[in-house]
């Protein structure tokens, strides 16, 4: 389906193909209809599967066609990562349209304060924040949201595994009880029901299909011990001399320096990016791996969701994700918008259960590739067997 069939705003179908948008994905063919008819929606749909312009472009429609002098949207999003891109998202689309949006999220040095509190008190046309920040100006008593007429909750789920529940239903009293109120999850867990009761009239639902990675995604999974974690890495990146953005996952920040000590190397960048950082140097580490300054980059789950980081080659797992539906966000980065990828993940004695947690999600059993003859033959457990 072509966003033609839409019949958007002329300038925002143009703003669409200068972005290279072709054709809908699935998600924004399904939700893009209802959301022009003004209906309440709860769509599920997992990460890299377009549903931010799912939203954007019906909202950023009424925008152009009515001109309002106030707020229109409010998008809250769980991390500053994700606030800032669909900030950059809206303005990409919106270079031809004159429309106006603010990113607000905590966690830099404070210098953004005085723009965010003159566009919360006088109106952007959308603002996308963190539940946290946005409570700090909120409280302060000059934010006018009495007329918002769109409510967006993107990556909802993830807001209520953070514990942002109540910082939610807090955001709401401040909003005018008629309005279009959009949930968008990559999961549908009891919670998400609970809120949805709450905030929400008669949704629309739509549920694609979730938890499998893109076709695109060539997965493999090593058995391993964990002392010969650094040493396969290092190999596997050794051989890929063609991979010039490599995305690792680590289940924790200490991890992430051990790691990024252990691949250190002349003949290429790696860096480590984890909550530790400041916002600031945090977009720094973020803008060089873009650019393909930095060839590896090692993060925690942070990073496994809300990062629009294309073309990366490789995603490698240190650690197994405890939770199968993690899985699929992390190898989720690679394969985007039908392009391919290769997504490893690391498997010791203890992750074995959880592989086979998440080989029963996505319903089909990981290649489990050999180890390299040099690790398998310097690298054994204490009784002389692979692991």
């Amino acid at each position: 389906m072509t966003f033609e069939e839409f019949d958007l705003n002329p300038e925002l179908l143009e703003s669409i193909y200068y972005m290279g948008y072709t054709e809908a994905t699935p998600i924004q063919e399904k939700a893009i209809p209802v959301i022009l008819d003004g209906d309440d929606l709860i769509a599920c749909a997992q990460t890299g599967t377009g549903k931010t312009a799912a939203y954007l472009l019906p909202v950023m429609n009424h925008i152009a066609e009515m001109r309002h002098d106030h707020t229109h949207t409010l998008v809250l999003v769980p991390t500053r990562e994700l606030a800032i891109q669909i900030d950059q998202h809206v303005q990409g689309l919106a270079y031809t349209l004159n429309i106006t949006s603010l990113a607000v999220y905590g966690g830099g040095d404070g210098s953004g304060w005085d723009q965010e509190k003159a566009a919360l008190s006088k109106g952007a046309d959308i603002i996308v924040a963190t539940p946290g920040r946005l409570i700090s100006h909120l409280n302060l008593g000059y934010v006018k949201f009495d007329k918002i007429e769109v409510l967006v909750l993107d990556e909802a789920d993830r807001m209520l595994d953070i514990g942002f529940y109540d910082d939610i239903v807090h955001i709401i009293s401040y909003l005018p009880k008629k309005r279009q109120t959009l949930m968008f999850s990559a999961t549908m867990p009891p919670k998400i029901r609970s809120l949805s009761k709450h905030i929400m009239n008669k949704p629309v639902e739509i549920a694609l299909e979730m938890s499998k990675p893109a076709e695109g995604v060539l997965q493999a999974a090593y058995f391993v011990n964990d002392d010969q974690k650094l040493p396969l890495i290092n190999s596997l990146i050794a051989d890929k001399p063609e991979y010039d953005s490599i995305l690792i996952f680590s289940s924790t920040k200490k991890k992430v320096n051990e790691i990024v000590r252990g691949l250190r190397t002349k003949q290429y960048q790696v860096e480590g990016i984890s909550s530790d950082l400041e916002q600031k140097e945090r977009e720094e580490v973020l803008l060089r791996f873009r650019s393909r300054r930095t060839r590896v980059l090692v993060a925690t789950d942070v990073l496994s969701r809300g990062i629009d980081i294309k073309d990366i080659n490789l995603v490698i797992n240190f650690d197994t994700p405890a939770d199968a539906e993690d899985y699929v966000h992390r190898v989720g980065r690679t394969a985007r918008a039908e392009t391919t990828g290769v997504a490893l993940t690391l498997v010791n004695r203890t992750d074995i259960q959880r592989m086979q947690r998440i080989e029963k999600l996505i319903g089909y059993e990981v290649y489990k590739a050999p180890l390299p003859a040099f690790i398998a033959e310097k690298h054994h457990d204490r009784g002389g067997r692979q692991v």
